[in-house]
């Protein structure tokens, strides 16, 4: 990379901190100036300088040195005229994105893991109607028929995606590197709105390219958000299910599917008007008209299993760091690290602990 591109990832990197140039020199002890050059690619950086700067902008190293690869679900080129929280969000998304992307790479590299070819539907898809196609198309490749999905990360690790659950705040992003998909979902939202968020990024895979594909080229930025918003619906709630309900309780009814499918009471009530039990003004007030915690809960039997809550990886790529651990190709600090707050050290048993170190 020209030192000018390293410069502007450090630019991005600290807006994205909220950080003024002062501020980002006062934290790594150099002077202003000296920043105002790093980010016109007017200086160098040794390697010292660089890891206290992502120490001081909470990114990884990689992040200032390699190239993005060419599909983003989400871009953010992030300057100083379109600095805000959703901006800002999103570029500290997508740099947890790409290191996520690093640490997968590693395992494969390493023979632990043997990620699944990309699944990707084969006719194009230019509206909602043909992402709710599509997302039945992968239920029906799943063997999922109507039923409620357990959970959404062993549903994209089956389609080719690998999901890491975070702490930043936002959405979600994703990519496609070759043929390896991954997404950051955010543990901070509601779990249905991780659910959906998870759902949306496998839309990404699944419909190809938002920025070659029919889809992305003949409609909007936020046309095609809306298309993928259909894919996630059908996805997570098929219609099907919300016509099989009985309209003589429908809002019980439609709390009880919301429960038991794990969804948003937007996405049911969306659903719902979809098919066509709600319209009109009904819809509009159902949409404000969101259930109670304990409505929900005592419609699975006060049992609730929130999803992506606990797990931050996939089952496989856990177990290739814990085999990686074993095989002394990372140390028990670093295993942690793949782990993305799943565990801690105390976590790790001792003797894999005492060969690590």
């Amino acid at each position: 990379m020209e030192w000018t591109e390293v410069g502007e990832r450090v630019r991005e990197s600290r807006l994205a901190a909220r950080m003024s140039q002062a501020d980002l020199a006062n934290a790594v002890g150099l002077e202003r100036t000296k920043i105002a050059k790093i980010e016109s690619g007017g200086r160098q950086i040794d390697a010292l300088e660089l890891a206290k700067l992502a120490s001081a902008l909470q990114v990884p190293m990689g992040h200032f040195l390699r190239e993005r690869p060419p599909v983003l679900s989400r871009r953010t080129s992030l300057v100083d005229d379109t600095d805000s929280a959703v901006s800002r969000d999103s570029y500290r998304l997508e740099a947890k994105l790409l290191a996520w992307l690093d640490d997968v790479r590693q395992m494969v590299s390493l023979d632990l893991l043997e990620p699944g070819k990309a699944v990707v539907y084969d006719s194009p898809v230019t509206d909602a109607e043909g992402a709710r196609v599509a997302a039945l198309w992968l239920r029906e490749r799943h063997a999922l028929g109507q039923e409620p999905i357990r959970t959404l990360m062993v549903e994209c690790e089956r389609a080719g995606q690998y999901v890491l659950v975070s702490d930043l705040p936002g959405d979600g992003a994703s990519l496609v590197d070759g043929d390896l998909g991954v997404s950051v979902v955010s543990r901070l939202a509601d779990p249905g709105r991780r659910r959906a968020t998870a759902a949306h990024e496998l839309g990404h895979l699944v419909l190809g390219d938002e920025y070659s594909a029919d889809l992305g080229v003949s409609t909007s930025r936020e046309e095609r958000e809306r298309v993928i918003d259909a894919f996630a619906a059908e996805f997570l709630l098929p219609s099907g299910a919300i016509e099989r309900v009985s309209t003589s309780d429908l809002r019980g009814e439609l709390i009880r599917l919301s429960a038991v499918y794990r969804t948003s009471w937007s996405l049911t009530v969306r659903q719902a008007g979809y098919v066509g039990l709600l319209d009109g003004d009904r819809l509009t007030r159902w949409f404000s008209e969101a259930p109670t915690r304990a409505e929900l809960r005592d419609a699975v039997g006060w049992d609730p299993q929130p999803d992506l809550e606990g797990v931050r990886v996939p089952p496989s790529y856990a177990r290739a760091v814990m085999k990686a651990l074993r095989q002394s190709y990372v140390t028990p600090a670093r295993a942690v690290e793949l782990m993305h707050g799943e565990i801690g050290i105390d976590d790790l048993p001792e003797t894999e602990m005492s060969s690590g170190s």
